[in-house]
């Protein structure tokens, strides 16, 4: 069956408390990417000389031969911008999260030194700066390993959270397999950690940013001072900020560069948002180990429903009765292009509705005929399904009044004989007064009216159920 593997639906209107440490508004996590020494290079092993995030804008690959600007450009990052930033951080006494590549940590172990001296968390990076995009998943998987080995050898442990980057649409299923990460960051797709199911195991998932980040002094229509820089890191700090004070605080990521931000000319606009942000109460700077900590204490791995994933018996016999007696609606469903927004049951009810509205006036007619009259034999005889009979005891179907249940009784018989369906109420969202009241009066409507009223009916009463089932 077609499946849409993205996730469109995340936490979806009602995200979680994050309940920062100390009742904080907002995450902070500063994150310094290092990468020098380990870019594509001939002297790396690589075809050819790196293109990516330098002052040489638009830069090309130059195949077979060493490109001695760009080399130089990223060797400014481990021999000025690294130890530019340090002092900052450290004379702050901020905590950082380094994205150490490993063969770029291995090539600079003075400033690993320093890191580590610092109590910085140093997370992979990769083996290599290099993209990942056109890896095999065998060369990748191995690439990853060697990657954690090498970084175990340089720092003396084994990294406990990970981010390619550069990387391909198996990396994040690849590390969540490895086992060993506490978190992955290769994401951008919120501001709040999430579990994701994934590699046979839940892998925590901390969101990194491409836009609260320093390489885009690096891209067209990017950042061309400090000052632009501290204004948009300034605003989406305060953004999230005031979200924060209604109960909905969220993280930051900050992306940074030695190379990029160690520029004396840019590091002013990152140093005024720190004087910004800790100029706030309520405000948590953490590494991400911290946040992942935090997050799998707080908000630990809870297994659930995903109807998306489910082999199609399994589908039809879980949600066959949504739609009364129609297994036929939740079949069709199956077959449509389902994924993790479907595993809600406003998702899940999407779908249903779709097979019910694109089947034949003479189906739909069947299903509204599978209903049963409201407070009539079937409920008399206890024969009703479990839902139906929950639904009218809900709205107080099953305690009537001998006039009450002589009322229903010849509602029922008039209504079945102008419509010839039984009428459909989703009794949950009324009261008997409110049930009778609407009963008397679809009773008059015209049929091709009252037909198109009871299929809403019967998507609403769908969609109640779903809510039993699913979040």
């Amino acid at each position: 069956m077609p499946r849409y593997p993205r996730d469109l639906r995340g936490y979806g209107a009602s995200p979680p408390d994050a309940a920062w440490p100390g009742g904080a508004r907002i995450a902070i996590s500063l994150v310094l990417n290092y990468e020098e020494g380990g870019e594509n290079c001939l002297l790396h092993g690589d075809a050819a000389s790196e293109a990516f995030l330098s002052e040489i804008v638009g830069a090309q690959p130059w195949p077979g031969q060493r490109h001695w600007n760009m080399e130089s450009l990223y060797d400014y990052g481990a021999r000025a911008g690294f130890w530019r930033l340090h002092r900052l951080f450290t004379g702050l006494r901020l905590p950082v999260t380094v994205f150490g590549v490993a063969t770029a940590l291995a090539r600079n172990p003075e400033q690993v030194a320093a890191m580590q001296s610092a109590g910085w968390e140093i997370a992979s990076h990769g083996l290599k700066w290099v993209e990942h995009k056109d890896m095999p998943e065998a060369e990748e998987r191995a690439t990853i390993a060697e990657g954690i080995r090498l970084h175990t050898q340089v720092t003396g442990a084994r990294p406990r959270g990970w981010y390619t980057g550069r990387c391909s649409a198996n990396t994040l299923r690849l590390t969540a397999e490895d086992g060993g990460f506490d978190w992955i960051s290769d994401a951008y797709d919120d501001d709040l950690p999430y579990w994701l199911e994934t590699g046979g195991r839940a892998q925590l998932v901390i969101p990194y940013t491409l836009d609260a980040n320093d390489m885009r002094f690096a891209t067209p229509q990017g950042f061309n001072t400090g000052e632009d820089f501290f204004c948009y890191l300034r605003d989406s700090f305060d953004a999230l900020y005031a979200e924060g004070a209604t109960g909905a605080a969220k993280m930051m990521s900050v992306g940074l560069h030695c190379r990029l931000i160690g520029r004396p000319g840019r590091v002013q606009g990152l140093r005024r948002f720190l004087d910004h942000a800790r100029g706030h109460a309520g405000v948590w700077f953490a590494t991400r180990a911290q946040i992942a900590a935090h997050w799998a204490a707080r908000h630990p791995h809870q297994p659930r429903l995903r109807p998306s994933t489910l082999a199609r018996e399994d589908f039809v016999a879980r949600f066959g009765g949504v739609f009364e007696h129609s297994p036929w609606v939740a079949e069709r469903a199956f077959a449509l292009e389902l994924g993790p927004a479907h595993d809600s049951a406003a998702g899940l009810h999407a779908a249903l509705a779709r097979a019910f509205r694109a089947a034949s006036g003479a189906e739909r007619l069947d299903v509204l005929r599978a209903h049963p009259d409201l407070a009539g034999k079937l409920a008399a005889a206890r024969r009703l399904t479990e839902a139906s009979a929950s639904e009218q005891a809900s709205a107080g179907l099953d305690a009537l009044t001998d006039a009450e249940r002589a009322r229903f009784s010849a509602l029922n018989a008039a209504y079945t004989a102008r419509h010839s369906f039984p009428f459909i109420i989703a009794v949950r969202d009324h009261g008997k007064s409110g049930i009778l009241a609407a009963f008397e009066t679809r009773l008059e409507a015209a049929p091709e009216v009252e037909f198109e009223t009871a299929c809403r009916q019967v998507e609403r009463i769908a969609l109640l159920r779903l809510k039993d089932m699913l979040p």
